[in-house]
């Protein structure tokens, strides 16, 4: 299972490719092992065979020569005296017609040389023998080969050639792996820049420093962002367009409504001008909150530099500042220097702001203060007291028409919104109840994009 998924097309192309290439090169050093030694043994046969004849001719005079200067009758065997203390690994033996030894090595042992040998090569019990007769069949000139040593030889050569693969084939595995993490640098900071790109980043992509198998996947991403560019474009217009037009002929209906109102004086005309100036509130109200909802979800809602964010959360507190009673109930808490950096559209984080202090004023308890910070680190939270939702109404809440257990009006689009934007600007919101600053209520708390650290 794990070589299986070592190779499936979701597992690392770098590891895949290290491994491979590793892995060929150990099978082409052990082909080229097995090829050398198939060569050598063949080598080590044609040396060995021929050094054992070169023994046989050699001895073959000498032999003749010392048989002939003995007395006649004397057929008793003789050692010839090694020069100095070594192993023979071919020694020879030297015999009449009749088998008797006449002449031998100073290593050779008679009972594993082969009686009545034919000339030439003989191979007999791991051992290798070479024969030559002369005088008519009178002598006999037997050179053997210790047993086993060619093998030995052979084994010994397969060796050196193997054992520097055990050092050869980890050094191999590394070096390719950082060859190939070398190579892959441009795939790895395209990865990077495209994982960058979203919302309101949507430059090109650098293609000038990538290789040529590279380049046409960025230059396509290109287009397609330009493509996509050109749609966010065309719905902020569309969203621009839909907002003026929408806000001026409401606006102007809930005019004439109050207007009438105030020139009827029958109670139940009276009451139904009031129902209709109610429903057209709501009506703006709620196209306002549609109006926000889309631009959370289509448009660019990151900066393309940092920017400070507390003056405009100190706009949108200003708004509801004018409301006496929110006025009293709103405790803020932010930087002494009055700066925090963030990637956010200031558009964007008005949005958020405004919908979550308005989520916080108007469903929380009427009493308590609401709590809004914003911090260094961008991170920014609204929390009120009231009582305790269950986890189950927290997951929902972020829902499009969702509300709470609270009374008050609203759209139930506002955390929507909320939720919408942090998406879009790859932070998450986090909702918690209790509170973390309070022993109950309701806490919404996001860490805003931060400027990137050089």
């Amino acid at each position: 299972m794990t070589i299986m998924r070592l190779f499936s097309p979701q597992g690392s192309l770098q590891r895949r490719l290290s491994l491979m290439l590793s892995g060929g090169f150990l099978v082409l050093w052990l082909f080229g092992t097995v090829a050398a030694g198939l060569i050598l043994r063949e080598e080590i046969n044609e040396v060995f065979d021929s050094a054992l004849q070169e023994v046989v001719q050699r001895v073959l005079p000498l032999a003749y020569t010392e048989i002939l200067a003995r007395e006649s009758g004397d057929v008793m065997a003789q050692h010839l005296p090694a020069v100095g203390a070594h192993r023979e690994y071919i020694t020879y033996l030297v015999r009449d017609d009749k088998g008797r030894v006449l002449l031998q090595s100073h290593d050779a042992a008679p009972e594993r040389f082969p009686q009545n040998p034919a000339p030439g090569f003989l191979t007999d019990q791991n051992a290798r023998f070479y024969t030559e007769h002369a005088v008519k069949g009178t002598i006999i000139v037997t050179a053997a080969e210790r047993p086993g040593h060619r093998q030995n030889a052979l084994y010994d050569a397969m060796t050196m050639l193997l054992w520097p693969l055990a050092l050869l084939f980890p050094l191999s595995i590394l070096g390719t792996w950082g060859m190939i993490a070398l190579a892959f640098r441009p795939v790895k900071r395209l990865r990077d820049e495209i994982g960058d790109r979203g919302g309101g980043n949507l430059t090109p992509l650098e293609i000038t420093h990538l290789p040529g198998e590279i380049a046409p996947i960025a230059e396509a991403i290109n287009r397609l962002m330009e493509r996509l560019r050109r749609t966010l474009e065309a719905e902020r217009a569309f969203t621009a367009n839909s907002a003026h037009e929408l806000r001026t002929p409401i606006a102007a209906a809930l005019a004439q409504t109050q207007r009438l109102r105030a020139e009827l004086s029958e109670p139940q005309h009276h009451a139904r001008a009031g129902e209709i100036e109610l429903a057209l509130s709501r009506l703006a109200r709620l196209s306002e909150k549609l109006l926000q909802l889309a631009k959370a979800e289509g448009s660019a809602l990151l900066a393309e530099k940092p920017v400070n964010l507390v003056p405009v959360l100190e706009i949108v507190m200003g708004d509801f500042a004018r409301s006496p009673a929110f006025r009293a109930r709103m405790d803020s808490h932010m930087p002494e220097d009055g700066m925090v950096l963030s990637h956010m559209d200031m558009d964007a984080f008005a949005i958020l702001a405004r919908n979550l202090i308005e989520n916080a004023l108007k469903h929380g308890d009427p009493a308590q203060p609401v709590r809004i910070s914003l911090g260094e680190d961008a991170l920014f939270s609204v929390s009120n007291r009231g009582a305790i939702l269950p986890p189950e109404h927290l997951d929902r809440l972020t829902r499009r028409f969702a509300r709470g257990t609270s009374e008050a009006e609203g759209a139930g689009l506002g955390l929507a919104i909320v939720a919408a934007i942090a998406a879009g600007s790859g932070s998450t919101l986090n909702l918690y109840s209790p509170a973390t600053m309070f022993p109950d209520g309701f806490e919404a708390r996001i860490q805003l994009p931060r400027p990137h650290q050089s």
